[in-house]
């Protein structure tokens, strides 16, 4: 048995987790989410739980239990509560700022770099070194602050681009001078 799958998922009060036509659906007060079952694999309703169960012992079903939960854990979250990520920009003179629905940061480059909000997300600019990107999809909000990092990585040598808060970066020593 799955240690991951057999345990059941909590569902918060107005969160409610449905199965029809091979896709999970799960709907809460910040929005709805869905994505495909797998047919190995079946969900139930008990008792203010959903409960995951797979309908054989074969390898694949094996593995889809466990990450079926955690797809249906991970919506459960997302409808109720929502993730967020934060990320730091570090550099002298490098800063985000908001324009309508764009991103717009300055990081060192001879061009300011324009990034889009994506449907379902939301950024925000507590000040201007700091960023936040909010949404009800685990998967997106992570590939989207992804996206923002990967615009300027931090480099080992000063340690300046954008990073995740509290992400430790490896310093190197420069050259040794003679």
């Amino acid at each position: 048995m799955s240690r991951v799958g057999k345990n059941p998922v909590p569902l918060p009060q107005g969160v409610e987790v449905k199965v029809s036509d091979g896709r999970i659906v799960c709907k809460g007060p910040k929005g709805q989410l869905e994505t495909v079952l797998h047919p190995l694999v079946a969900i139930e309703t008990k008792d203010g739980n959903a409960v995951v169960t797979r309908k054989g012992d074969e390898k694949t079903a094996r593995i889809m239990h466990g990450t079926t939960r955690a797809l249906v854990a991970n919506m459960v979250i997302g409808v109720s509560e929502g993730y967020v990520k934060k990320l730091e920009i570090q550099g002298v003179g490098y800063r985000a700022q908001l324009q309508g629905k764009k991103l717009v940061l300055n990081i060192g480059f001879c061009h300011t770099v324009e990034i889009e909000q994506p449907e379902g997300i939301t950024f925000t600019c507590p000040d201007q070194t700091h960023i936040e990107v909010a949404g009800i999809d685990k998967q997106q909000v992570g590939q989207v602050a992804a996206n923002i990092r990967a615009v300027r990585k931090p480099e080992p040598y000063k340690g300046k681009g954008i990073r995740y808060e509290g992400e430790h970066v490896r310093r190197k020593a420069g050259k040794a001078a003679k």
